[in-house]
């Protein structure tokens, strides 16, 4: 039951970057537009788009988990700072709780690995 809830877990926060990234690709103006009106370059997008979806994919398998967790740690909270910052308005703060909560996610998955059915094949000792 271990290793097949550290599989599903790992599902669970992987597939959230790997979605955004993708609905990233298919509204790319509008995406590119929204954060430039929030001050980052648009010239970013891929970038992001890369990190998104190779990150989200690196989490789901399990590989080089620890390194990849502390990049979306660091990328999700730079997210809620930058784009979720209004907390007088409910949506953002809901929006900015909910990357704080995905950040502690990928903050135990740095400390302990990946765990069951991964490509990293090891745990935290």
């Amino acid at each position: 039951m271990e290793k097949i809830s550290q599989f599903v877990a790992r599902v669970f926060l992987g597939q959230i970057f790997l979605l955004s990234g993708f609905f990233k690709i298919s509204g790319y103006e509008g995406t590119q537009g929204y954060m430039e009106a929030m001050g980052v370059p648009g010239m970013l997008l891929p970038l992001v788009i890369a990190l998104e979806i190779g990150g989200g994919l690196a989490i789901v398998a399990g590989w080089q988990t620890r390194w990849v967790s502390i990049a979306l740690a660091a990328f999700t909270l730079a997210a809620a700072a930058i784009f979720h910052s209004n907390l007088s308005d409910q949506m953002q703060m809901i929006m900015f709780l909910k990357n704080i909560a995905i950040t502690g996610g990928f903050i135990l998955l740095a400390v302990h690995g990946a765990g069951g059915y991964s490509l990293d094949g090891r745990r935290a000792q």
